[in-house]
């Protein structure tokens, strides 16, 4: 069914959903859902509108009861940490090659689908300052390094300041959609890299991606040297935390459980990464809060 015209902001969050139809389903799941409820904002009176979103909510309704011993599914928490991990992993792949110098249409389509990720987190929440950051940045990126291109031009590799009369969309609704099958909007590209400060983004290698569900990314190009994760600094175990047991009249309400949970998500998330400080750093918590109700 032909999307509707007043649904345009939807469509390449409707395009990741299909992509990753059988490659993973939760991330097909959540696009679908953050589609269907940005959709209702935009138009659900309309008659091709209502058809159309009637349509992606039984779609939806099949998804849940197929992925329904899925725990990313059934457990926000979980499906939480699930697209904001595989986000951050392929912005760091895209991250990396530009650090690295190699644009290609491959990182491009990275980085903007990392930000559309960024913004289906929103079906659990609102999104914190550092992946509100970190959406705005790749997909500024991803249209800067497409028209660089697209002109001839060899982009700055690297973070850089961003220019603020970039066109690349409000809250992920309307952007351009530079990459792999994606219809650039019309207008001028920057010549070259942007001047304008806006609000002088950094993004420190690594430090802004834990580890997550394995993305199938498209590998460096052959020559690349596999980017190695910048060496942390193992916190130091609490003694007190290595025979832990809980203390008397401790209650924990459900919420306390959801947060232990969470913790423990990161940490095993955290060592698919090999990211020894944040999963000990994420496991003490779990514990302290398990054990003493504290944080």
């Amino acid at each position: 069914m032909a999307l509707p015209a007043q649904l345009k902001p939807i469509q390449h969050h409707l395009r990741t959903a299909q992509e990753h139809e059988k490659r993973d389903p939760v991330v097909s799941y959540y696009c679908r859902l953050y589609a269907m409820q940005t959709g209702m904002k935009l138009d659900s009176k309309t008659p091709e509108c209502r058809k159309f979103l009637v349509k992606l909510m039984d779609q939806l309704e099949s998804m849940k009861k197929e992925l329904s011993d899925n725990d990313s599914i059934t457990q926000e928490v979980v499906g939480n940490a699930h697209i904001e991990n595989y986000a951050l992993k392929m912005f760091l792949y895209a991250d990396n090659e530009d650090r690295s110098g190699r644009f290609h249409k491959n990182m491009i389509k990275s980085f903007y689908t990392a930000s559309l990720l960024l913004d289906v987190l929103s079906v659990f929440g609102e999104l914190s300052e550092e992946n509100i950051q970190h959406r705005k940045y790749a997909r500024w990126k991803a249209t800067y390094i497409h028209n660089c291109l697209k002109n001839g031009e060899t982009p700055q590799a690297g973070p850089i300041a961003m220019d603020e009369d970039e066109e690349f969309g409000a809250e992920g609704a309307s952007g351009p959609a530079p990459g792999i099958g994606f219809t650039p909007s019309p207008g001028p590209g920057p010549s070259g890299p942007p001047t304008t400060n806006y609000n002088n983004i950094h993004i420190p290698p690594g430090a802004h991606a834990p580890a997550n569900t394995p993305a199938e990314l498209p590998p460096p190009t052959a020559e690349g040297v596999k980017p190695v994760p910048l060496p942390r600094t193992v916190p130091t175990v609490d003694p007190t935390l290595l025979n832990a047991q809980q203390q008397g009249g401790v209650q924990l309400s459900a919420e306390d459980f959801t947060k232990a949970q969470k913790y423990c998500k990161y940490a095993g998330s955290a060592l698919q990464y090999e990211d020894v400080g944040t999963a000990v750093q994420n496991l003490q918590k779990a514990l302290k809060l398990l054990t003493t109700g504290k944080e």
